[in-house]
């Protein structure tokens, strides 16, 4: 029974796990049939004959409705857990090249087979389910053909290892940092037990994996630590640096040996510690006694004492001219009482 309403174009399938048993479409194109139409109302009918799917205007469908009815125990059986020993290894989603280098490890810790049938992986909130067996002890790898794997993602993607039942078996995290042609696996544990994930530069698809912090560089250069790329080696045949100087592998340059022998100067002349350079000794001709240091107050306090006597007169008018009735009147009495 198909529960949803069907549209004027489009197409259904019958499907057994992952196989197409039968189907039928309806859109035009692409070797369907052509689609409905509201003012001409048919029923596609399959011809016994030939196989092959028609519109017809008057059919009426003759069958046996009870025939087709299944009776079915009420009882629901919950699918068992089949994948539990299944984890993450090892994963590539920078590819060199091809979309199609992708790939992602799982490892059977168990001592016995899986059977991957109704497992999957998550990833993006989509469920892809997976099918094979994975021997005891052994690797197994997906390749991601129904997705593609960010290269190397902004922020932490995460892949979740799915049972046939819905359990979630395991996470991967991979995030931001990751190389071209480099993968990202688990390659041993920490003193709690954790395991310990690195970008590695020796992929192992199916096999143990092998941790390598800088690629491999082709014969005639060697790996620059600092920047992770391979720059060419200078050899002493290429050249030949003078004396007191060596030759950087690196960088194919003569540099000079560093010595930590003091500079000396000649008589007369004394050793600059800040410069690292020699200055003549300059004898005192001037006076023979010793120098009075002049005592002096500092410009900084007579402004502020400037700043504060300004202060002060400008609220001593302020205030006379406030009062300056009150102030006059004072000023007749004092003067009539003097008289």
């Amino acid at each position: 029974n198909y529960t949803k309403t069907l549209a004027f174009k489009g197409g259904i399938s019958i499907n057994m796990g992952d196989d197409k048993i039968d189907e039928v479409c309806w859109t035009g194109k692409d070797g369907c049939v052509r689609e409905f139409k509201s003012a001409t109302p048919t029923t596609l009918v399959r011809n016994l004959q030939t196989g092959e799917f028609e519109h017809m205007e008057d059919y009426l469908p003759e069958y046996d409705e009870s025939s087709y009815r299944v009776d079915v125990d009420d009882e629901v059986v919950e699918p068992a857990s089949q994948c539990v020993g299944l984890r993450f290894s090892e994963i590539l989603s920078y590819y060199e090249t091809m979309q199609n280098e992708q790939f992602i490890e799982l490892y059977n810790s168990k001592s016995e087979q899986i059977l991957l049938d109704g497992c999957g992986i998550r990833y993006k909130n989509k469920l892809y389910r997976m099918s094979g067996v994975v021997k005891a002890d052994e690797y197994v790898l997906y390749v991601p053909t129904e997705f593609g794997l960010t290269k190397n993602p902004t922020n932490v993607n995460l892949l979740e290892l799915v049972d046939i039942d819905g359990t979630v078996l395991d996470k991967l995290e991979y995030p931001n940092g990751q190389r071209k042609g480099a993968t990202y696996a688990m390659v041993g544990y920490d003193t709690n037990g954790e395991e310990i994930w690195r970008v590695t530069f020796a992929p192992t698809p199916g096999e143990p994996n092998n941790y390598q912090q800088f690629k491999s560089c082709e014969e005639g250069k060697v790996i620059n630590e600092a920047t992770g790329n391979c720059v060419k080696v200078a050899t002493i045949s290429e050249k030949i640096c003078p004396e007191g100087q060596y030759l950087n592998l690196l960088t194919g340059r003569c540099n000079k040996y560093k010595t930590t022998i003091e500079k000396s100067c000649k008589e007369g002349y004394v050793l600059n510690p800040l410069t690292g350079r020699c200055r003549k000794i300059v004898e005192n001709t001037g006076a023979t006694y010793s120098l009075e240091p002049e005592k002096f107050e500092e410009k900084s306090s007579f402004t502020a004492l400037y700043a504060v006597l300004g202060v002060m007169a400008v609220g001593l008018i302020y205030v006379g001219y406030e009062f300056r009735h009150e102030l006059a009147r004072l000023w007749h009495k004092v003067c009539r009482r003097f008289r």
